[in-house]
């Protein structure tokens, strides 16, 4: 890259005035000391003359697909108060030709995806994926290192196996057993040898590139590590998928092991999502920096983490690459890591961490993918300790887009970012989150938008129904909450998502993604219920661990995601009329108990979510229900509950007193189920003064009024005044 950028399009160099940024000294410093550390041919001030020129070649029409925004609600709320309540086919007919009339809804388009130099991972593989907060640098390289996961562990640690008795400490040998022989029916089922059960395997063994005992398929076996007549390690291969066993006699496992298995370790986590968006609370330079951290100690492979546990000192850092002998004598390699994409924000977020030189706040999404594709230059150039993409690739998943316009952008911003680091066109690649409405009706055209870099479409249930309350809002209450999944729109759009993939030819080619795993502690459940998702035609899915990923690993392990999508590909094109209907309750109305239950519920979760990520800092967390049952929050979950609330308040099902009290009264019970929490300052000390308190109840009463229902712009605002109470020791 030259000294001096060019704006893309004009061939000249941006003028003084406009490569002026005030940034952020954390920022900057990172930046210059560490990002920009290696990458000889950039240096701070072209990066950021070139940064000043790519924001101002993108706010104007960022601006304005944002203020179609608006227009098109304004639109929308119009008809649904002149057509209020639920609609019916010809309802659902005239509700098209409106969206249509108004340019909401475009014609469907035929796209056929183009994309080439996608890592198999992305490709062809059909796996669980993490989503991991950039602000954590522990759990993004545990999330890393999920690429393997102990099953003997995840079946040990878990609520997968019935537990009746307490825990010896240490290890327990009865529970060890129960883990064996669990482990032993899963091999069975998947691996099954050509003779009799491997629970009656004295010893595993290859001869002449062949595993003893016997597999009825042999082609399952891939490898081995360690002497043939006596392996350290057995490699199995299902479905692309591969398990492998340790062996150790001498280990404390092994020894009560039939065959001297230490451990069962599966390929688990595929793909990670490193996140800069919905799971992290980044609100000024210093957050924005230590997120970008953690991305780029990823792609150079320096990044390291150390933390006390069991009284000693932990110190994680990246995965190495595992090395088995395969059958015919070569040496198998196989990648030791999950192969990373990484979120941005949405086009509707600014960022003042750097502002233009009349003190405007820069797009907050372009900043991030610009720094996230510099920082992937040290993968791209084979600069790290490790690789990431092998194939040459950046992989970037956008949220919150609204049709394929906003597609269209963002395409326009990927190549823009490339032109100006001098990388070949169509190195960064998309990933395309299925989230707001607009995007669902419009999906052809929107992968058509982008078809010569898509890798990536997913359903997300919980920012799409906080979409869809917002978009239907004026036309009367909603259902309850737990009743979505139930209604009519939404069983169309998980169908439709993978309909429109496979027709643009995804399979084997890109990634169909369906959402996350909610209960971090309900494994067994987890187990029983989440197939459904790759029986789907899904090849991959979000969940909220690495455990889990282990334990969800097995699904891919039973379900030929490749053959189920082939099966799929010929059944009619899901009706998008059906994403049409709203969730809306009509003339019915709920009981009492349901209002109060609802009000109570969706009260908990948001002060429980919200108390942390304005007092604490933390983005995405496992919170506590009603009943003490976890569940992963983030701000997609807190957008439903706002969503409904304020939707229930608007249209008399609640009332504002009522509300408040509740709030009041929940507020002292999520203080009592955060006793203890380091640093956690009760909201029932002061409500008033609570920046949480408070903070909660915006989100409730203008939720109607914040675009699309989004929560960022209110929850930026609130934990930068209780940093600001923090700093100055109140």
């Amino acid at each position: 890259m030259g000294a001096t950028p060019t704006v893309r399009g004009t061939g000249r160099a941006p003028d003084a005035h406009e490569a002026a940024l005030q940034v952020d000294p954390a920022l900057e410093a990172f930046v210059r000391d560490e990002l920009l550390l290696g990458l000889d041919d950039l240096d701070p001030d072209t990066f950021w003359a070139t940064f000043a020129a790519l924001n101002r070649l993108f706010q104007r029409r960022t601006a304005e697909l944002l203020a179609r925004r608006d227009d098109l609600q304004r639109q929308v709320d119009g008809w649904h108060a002149a057509h209020p309540g639920p609609l019916d086919e010809a309802g659902r007919d005239e509700y098209a030709g409106f969206l249509t009339d108004i340019g909401y809804l475009v014609p469907e388009a035929e796209p056929r995806l183009t994309v080439t130099g996608v890592d198999t991972e992305i490709a062809e593989l059909a796996g669980p994926q993490l989503v991991v907060p950039s602000t954590v640098p522990r759990y993004a390289l545990n999330a890393a290192n999920a690429r393997w996961g102990s099953l003997f562990d995840a079946l040990y640690g878990t609520d997968v196996l019935p537990l009746d008795h307490e825990l010896a400490k240490g290890y327990d040998e009865a529970r060890g057993a129960q883990v064996i022989a669990e482990a032993d029916r899963l091999l069975d089922e998947l691996f099954p040898l050509a003779d009799g059960s491997h629970a009656d395997v004295g010893a595993y063994t290859v001869t002449d590139g062949s595993l003893a005992p016997a597999l009825a398929d042999p082609a399952q076996f891939a490898g081995h590590r360690g002497d043939a007549a006596s392996p350290t390690a057995v490699l199995l291969r299902r479905n692309g998928l591969h398990v492998e066993l340790t062996i150790d006699p001498e280990s404390r496992v092994g020894r009560g092991h039939h065959a001297g298995v230490a451990d069962v370790v599966c390929e688990s986590a595929v793909t990670t999502i490193v996140d800069l968006e919905d799971s992290v609370s980044t609100v000024d330079g210093e957050d924005k920096a230590n997120a970008y951290r953690t991305w780029l100690g990823l792609m150079n492979g320096n990044l390291v983490s150390s933390f006390e546990k069991g009284g000693q000192t932990v110190t994680r850092r990246a995965e190495p690459d595992r090395e088995h002998t395969a059958p015919d004598g070569s040496t198998a390699t196989l990648p030791g890591r999950s192969t990373l994409l990484v979120r941005v924000v949405g086009h509707h977020m600014r960022t003042d961490a750097v502002r233009t030189a009349d003190g405007e706040p820069v797009g907050e999404g372009l900043l991030d993918l610009f720094v996230a594709v510099t920082a992937a230059l040290h993968d791209l150039r084979d600069l790290g300790a490790h690789r990431n993409s092998r194939t040459g690739s950046v992989y970037v998943v956008k949220p919150k887009q609204h049709g394929p316009e906003e597609v269209a952008l963002t395409v326009d911003m990927f190549a823009a970012v490339e032109e100006a680091l001098g990388l070949p066109g169509c190195t960064v690649k998309i990933g395309v989150m299925d989230e707001e409405k607009r995007t669902s009706v419009n999906l052809s055209a929107c992968v058509a938008a982008a078809s010569d870099r898509i890798i990536f479409v997913n359903t997300g249930f919980l920012d799409r129904t906080g979409d869809e309350i917002h978009t239907c809002f004026a036309g009367g209450p909603v259902v309850p909450k737990g009743d979505m999944k139930s209604q009519t729109w939404f069983g169309a759009y998980e169908d439709r998502n993978v309909d429109v993939a496979l027709r643009a030819g995804f399979g084997g080619t890109a990634q169909v993604g369906k959402g996350m795993w909610a209960k971090p502690a309900a494994m067994r459940e987890m187990l029983e219920t989440k197939i459904e998702q790759p029986r789907a035609g899904a090849d991959c899915a979000w969940v909220p661990s690495p455990t889990a990923a282990t334990l969800h690993a097995l699904h891919y392990l039973r379900v030929d995601v490749g053959a189920r999508q082939d099966e799929l590909a010929s059944r009619p094109l899901t009706d998008r009329s059906l994403l049409l209907a709203p969730p809306l309750l009509g003339g019915d109305r709920p009981s009492a108990e349901t209002v109060r239950h609802e009000l109570e519920t969706n009260a908990q979760s948001i002060l429980g979510y919200v108390v942390r990520w304005v007092d604490l800092g933390v983005g995405c967390s496992t919170v506590p229900d009603l009943d003490g049952v976890g569940l992963m929050e983030d701000r997609a979950t807190l957008r439903i509950s706002c969503q409904l609330l304020a939707n229930w308040l608007a249209h008399g099902i609640v009332d504002e007193q009522t509300v408040r009290e509740t709030f009041a009264r929940l507020a002292a019970f999520v203080d009592e189920q955060n006793e203890g929490e380091p640093g956690y300052r009760p909201m029932t000390a002061d409500l008033d003064a609570s920046p949480s308190f408070q903070a909660a109840l915006e989100l409730v009463f203008t939720g109607r009024e914040e675009p699309n229902g989004y929560t960022e712009p209110i929850l930026t605002a609130w934990r930068r005044t209780a940093k600001k109470a923090a700093a100055q020791g109140r």
